[in-house]
C-alpha cells in the first residue's frame, strides 16, 4: 500500500509526485511534504502473578486481537507522558515506574491510509489492587496472559509485529548485539 495524492494540497495542481516514500513533491508551485514517522508508545506491565496485562482491540486495525496499553504519541507530549495518559485513558490506571525497553518500526493501516510509526515500549507497575477500567470504543476486555518464553509469546494473538519484538526483547531473546 502507498499513500499518495491526486492534488497538490497547496495549489491543486495534478503533478504531485511521490519521491521514494520519503516527501512528496508538486513541480507547479515546489510545496513538499515529508512523510514523517509517528511516535506510539506501548507498556509491558506485569502483573503481581508474572503475567502480561493486554488489551482487546475494540476497532480496527486488528479488532479482536490483542495489543498492549497504549497509543499514538500527541504533539508536545515526551513518551513517558504519552504512556501515561495512554494508560489513564485506556486502562484507568496511572503506571508507575515506567522504564524504556525498545523501539521497533510498525506500520498501522486506518481507514485506507498507511501510517509509519516507531513504536517506544516501556516496562511499568500499576498499583497493587488497582481497578482496571476499559476505555470504551476502544478496549473490549483485558486479557492477562503468561509471556515469559519464547513460546509463550508466539501463542498470544497480537494486533502488531512490534509488540511481539518488544516482549522478545523484554525477557531477553530480542535482537541479537
Amino acid at each position: 500500500m502507498q499513500n499518495d495524492f491526486s492534488f497538490c494540497p497547496n495549489c491543486g495542481g495534478k503533478k504531485i509526485e511521490n519521491v521514494k516514500m520519503r516527501k512528496w513533491r508538486c513541480p507547479d508551485c515546489g510545496f513538499t511534504l515529508y512523510n514523517n514517522v509517528a511516535a506510539a508508545v506501548g507498556l509491558i506491565i506485569r502483573l503481581p502473578d508474572g503475567r502480561v496485562l493486554f488489551e482487546k482491540r475494540a476497532k480496527e486495525p486488528r479488532k479482536g486481537f490483542l495489543a498492549l496499553p497504549g497509543g499514538f504519541v500527541d504533539p508536545n507530549e515526551s513518551a513517558e507522558e504519552a504512556c501515561v495518559r495512554e494508560c489513564r485513558e485506556e486502562i484507568g490506571v496511572e503506571p508507575e515506574k515506567i522504564r524504556y525497553v525498545a523501539s521497533f518500526p510498525n506500520s498501522y493501516e486506518y481507514k485506507g491510509i498507511l501510517y509509519k510509526t516507531c513504536d517506544l515500549f516501556f516496562e511499568a507497575e500499576i498499583p497493587e489492587g488497582a481497578e482496571l477500567k476499559a476505555q470504551e470504543g476502544e478496549v473490549l476486555a483485558f486479557e492477562p496472559m503468561r509471556a515469559g518464553s519464547e513460546d509463550e509469546i508466539e501463542r498470544i494473538p497480537l494486533a502488531f509485529e512490534s509488540a511481539r519484538l518488544a516482549l522478545m526483547e523484554n525477557i531477553g531473546k530480542g535482537r541479537k548485539q
